[in-house]
This record gives C-alpha cells, sequence and structure tokens, in this order.
C-alpha cells in the first residue's frame, strides 16, 4: 500500500511540477520577444541590465521554473522509491 501512496504521489507531483515549469518558462521569455512601446523600450535601454524590468521578469520565472522541474524530479524520486518498496 505504501508503494502505491509513493508512486501516484510521486506521478502527481511530477505532472504538476512538469507542467508549471514548463508555464514559467514560457512566461520567462515572453517579456524579451515582445517589442512593446517604443518610448518606453528607448527608457529601458538607458538602464544598466540588472535594472531593467524586462529582465528582472524573465530571471525570476527561470527561477521559478528551474524550482518547479526540482519538484517534479522530486516526484521522479518519489515513483522510483514506490516501485522499490516490498509490501
Amino acid at each position: 500500500m505504501l508503494g502505491a501512496v509513493l508512486v501516484l504521489s510521486g506521478l502527481v507531483a511530477f505532472a504538476y511540477g512538469s507542467w508549471r515549469g514548463y508555464v514559467a518558462a514560457r512566461s520567462a521569455l515572453t517579456p524579451l520577444i515582445r517589442d512593446g512601446e517604443p518610448t518606453r523600450r528607448l527608457i529601458e535601454a538607458s538602464r544598466p541590465i540588472h535594472a531593467r524590468a524586462r529582465v528582472r521578469v524573465a530571471v525570476r520565472h527561470v527561477f521559478q521554473s528551474v524550482g518547479w522541474l526540482g519538484v517534479a524530479m522530486y516526484g521522479l524520486y518519489l515513483a522510483t522509491v514506490g516501485l522499490t518498496v516490498r509490501s
């Protein structure tokens, strides 16, 4: 019974973590792809790279994506442990 619970919870964590990781990675690229308003683009170009809003948002989403992928990897670990547990 314990093995089945571990496998099920591992698969759920894997599915949810990989989906949220994909969504965060996709949203990390969105601010960098869109052009935006020409005036705002000129103002942001005058700022240092670390102070630009688009870069900060993209970096935040990349870290979220890596975190969710870590959850997915932990889910795979739980599923593997659940398969090796003997009842």
